[in-house]
């Protein structure tokens, strides 16, 4: 029951953290705007003693309209009200390019000056407009692609040794990352949220049931789901050219940490959370509403770069690799290293990324007996869930399931039901593939990496040209699988 009312709550931190989503982008904006202002407008000051207002020449000190206000209780010049106007106005084009056309119109129309302002009248009426054109997406043909780490360094990955095969196979480059990422964005897709293609409803009595959402798009526009699995940039990972782990950097942005091969440790978008932080913030209409995708995250290792598994505290059942970090970091600080995985995470709810259980230990779930799913689950519950705020999605590790295409049901079903999760992905190489029922959505993913794209390159047409893509560091042929 205490997992359940968890996971009950997490619609309504989704709600507060789109919230908080939207402010960060208007404190940007009016960021952005203060350095206008600072260029457009003089600075006032005040002869406090006298109470005498002066005017200030442009080589004043600059203080923003608010400090202005607040110290000598000037009226707002025409130009000040202007820059505010310019701010509401940029704030509500930004809300409608991500196709919120409702937040855009009633954040102008709660505006004191709205009834007087041709301007803010203008922009209502051609959001309400856009809206109406908008087109509602069918949620079962709403396409989902993933990926693992993305390599930063092709030369330290593609290296020759015993893990060259598998960077090979199941992982991408940031180069074709960000390829696909505009060749897709220039096709006219659109990230939104499994949320976004249904949610679940909770009745008086407490009964919860999945209800299908409504996608609203412009003509030319189509939805995908955007996953990573595996962000936990394993040991086994060091020295190997991927970035080491997600840290909130001095501007408050989700930065990656980052070993180069001459050892210096710099920050910067080595991965795809803040390479998808960036595209967006270059182009919002990139995001529906806010939405950037879903981190599956195991916890055998620890999440996102933080050595999170308990065996770190206990001292118990290490392996190698466990071991020689332990022995190289002796000030080693669980406590520390799970709070400040917390504080990435919280940022990154908040900016619209999701997470989702991936397993703890990587398990095949269609294989494992029903009480190692359990050990397993209990695992993740205990030691990832309160590091990521909770969660009601799972997507099963290996692409596995835990039953065919037919509708869920038995007992493995019943017991991830239990423990609150309603949203279910694996692994499908069609077009898309989703499966809607009244107690659960469940989502085929289609995976862009060095094999599908070297030997299935006619799956992935309608996202991209995979030859166009191909990052010539490849060793090929990319190993088969099996």
């Amino acid at each position: 029951m205490e997992q359940n009312e968890q996971l009950l709550s997490y619609d309504e931190r989704r709600r507060r953290a789109l919230v908080i989503q939207r402010e960060r982008r208007e404190a940007q904006v009016r960021r952005n705007l203060r350095i206008i202002a600072g260029i457009l407008i003089t600075a006032v000051t005040t002869a406090a003693a006298t109470g005498i207002y002066m005017t200030a020449t442009k080589d004043s000190v600059k203080r923003s309209s608010r400090q202005k206000a607040a110290a000598v209780h000037v009226p707002q010049t025409e130009s000040q009200q202007q820059v505010k106007a310019s701010s509401i106005l940029d704030q509500a084009d930004t809300l409608a390019a991500m196709y919120d056309y409702d937040a855009a119109i009633s954040l102008l129309q709660e505006q004191s000056d709205y009834s007087s302002d041709t301007e803010m009248q203008q922009r209502a009426a051609q959001y309400q407009s856009t809206k109406e054109s908008c087109i509602s997406w069918p949620i079962e043909e709403v396409t989902h692609v993933f990926y693992h780490t993305l390599i930063a360094d092709p030369a330290r990955a593609f290296d020759g040794d015993s893990k060259e095969g598998g960077y090979n196979q199941v992982m991408t480059t940031v180069d074709e990352f960000n390829k696909i990422t505009q060749i897709m964005y220039e096709k006219g897709f659109v990230l939104v949220s499994l949320k976004d293609m249904a949610t679940v409803v909770t009745d008086e009595a407490g009964n919860r049931t999945m209800q299908k959402g409504e996608i609203l798009l412009p003509p030319g526009k189509q939805p995908f789901v955007l996953s990573q699995d595996d962000v936990s940039y394993y040991h086994y990972m060091d020295g190997d050219g991927c970035a080491r782990k997600l840290i909130i950097d001095e501007n408050g942005d989700i930065k990656n940490e980052y070993v180069q091969a001459d050892g210096k440790v710099v920050i910067g978008d080595y991965d795809m959370v803040p390479l998808i932080d960036r595209f967006v913030e270059k182009h919002p209409d990139f995001s529906y509403r806010g939405a950037k995708g879903i981190l599956a995250l195991t916890g055998y290792n620890g999440v996102l770069g933080y050595y999170t598994d308990i065996a770190y505290q206990t001292r118990e059942d290490l392996d190698e690799n466990q071991i020689k970090y332990l022995d190289e970091n002796p000030d080693f600080d669980y406590d520390e290293q799970v709070a400040q995985a917390t504080e990435v995470a919280q940022a990154m709810r908040e900016d619209g990324w999701e997470f989702a259980s991936h397993t703890w230990g990587h398990i095949n779930v269609g294989q494992c007996s029903l009480e190692h799913l359990q050990t397993d689950t209990q695992k993740w519950l205990s030691y990832v869930s309160p590091i990521i705020g909770g969660t009601d999605t799972i997507i099963f590790a290996f692409g596995s399931d835990i039953c065919g295409a037919e509708d869920y049901s038995g007992d493995k079903f019943d017991y991830l039901k239990s423990q609150g999760f309603d949203y279910y992905c694996n692994v499908d190489s069609s077009q898309y593939w989703v499966q809607f029922h009244d107690n659960y959505l469940r989502m085929g993913r289609r995976n862009l990496d060095g094999y599908r794209m070297y030997y299935h390159p006619e799956l992935l047409a309608d996202l991209f040209d995979a030859a166009s893509v191909f990052d010539p560091a490849r060793p090929t042929p990319v190993p088969p699988m099996g």
